[in-house]
């Protein structure tokens, strides 16, 4: 199973990371088959599976239990999750107690939670309990209707410097990499330079240290929804619609089941 300090040996090295969303078993050992670095047990398993509009929907039991059927179905790949919204800003105690969970009954590798400011107490109180922290910077999902929606953050001069000072935080308090979501490139850039620790990228452009994308965005599996950044490797909606279709036609024209798959 690769560990923490392969993050830092992949910066060191200029390896770049790859990364992605996976909520369930089956997903889990393709990723991991396919040769994937970790994968992430996001708080996006709100929407992408269980059809809510935000991730603010995510709670404890449901990351946990989504954490547990990935290391179910890939004992041996890094799995980082995500700390729902709200459990890391109730105070130290229940914000150990949620990472905790999460990597008792989850098996999660890691954690991640968004942002710095606030809770930099509660950063440092994890990493301490010897619990692997990723930070979470930019396009912060859990703060969507602070930021006034999905939109790109850095782009002025007190954004960039307060994204980069907030990367450089989270690095003194122990974070052995963070995902940079929707800044402009060349600060994502800059940031990965800057920092001794990797940056994994989803919007940030290619100056960061790896990438990461939601598995159904990669996949296709949503037509409503295709962000500019995630490049789609299959129109998967279209493929497991036209293979239902098909089951569906069999079955009515009695084509299905064959002969031979009569008996089990």
């Amino acid at each position: 199973m690769k560990g923490i300090l392969d993050f830092a040996r992949y910066k060191r090295e200029r390896r770049p990371i790859t990364m992605v969303t996976s909520y369930d078993a089956w997903s889990a050992r393709i990723a991991a088959e396919a040769g994937i670095d970790c994968v992430l047990v996001g708080d996006s398993v709100a929407m992408t599976v269980h059809g809510f509009e935000d991730t603010l929907h995510a709670t404890t039991e449901m990351m946990v239990a989504h954490t547990a059927a990935v290391r179910r179905g890939a004992s041996k790949l890094f799995v980082v999750a995500d700390m729902p919204f709200l459990t890391y800003r109730k105070g130290i105690a229940h914000a150990v107690d949620v990472a905790g969970e999460l990597m008792r009954a989850g098996g999660a590798s890691a954690v991640k939670l968004e942002g710095v400011r606030g809770h930099e107490d509660v950063i440092e109180a994890i990493v301490g309990s010897g619990i692997p922290v990723m930070g979470h910077l930019g396009l912060t999902p859990q703060s969507v209707h602070q930021l006034g929606g999905y939109r790109v953050q850095g782009r002025s001069s007190e954004e960039a410097q307060r994204i980069f000072d907030e990367a450089r935080a989270l690095e003194r308090l122990g974070c052995f990499a963070i995902v940079l979501e929707c800044v402009p490139e060349q600060l994502a850039a800059e940031i990965t330079e800057a920092l001794a620790i990797p940056t994994i990228g989803i919007g940030s452009g290619g100056g960061t240290s790896g990438q990461v994308l939601v598995l159904h965005d990669l996949l296709g599996l949503n037509p409503d929804f295709r962000p500019r950044f995630a490049r789609k490797y299959l129109d998967g909606y279209e493929t497991i619609r036209d293979a239902l279709a098909r089951y569906v036609e069999d079955v009515r024209g009695a084509r299905f089941p064959a002969r031979e798959e009569i008996l089990c």
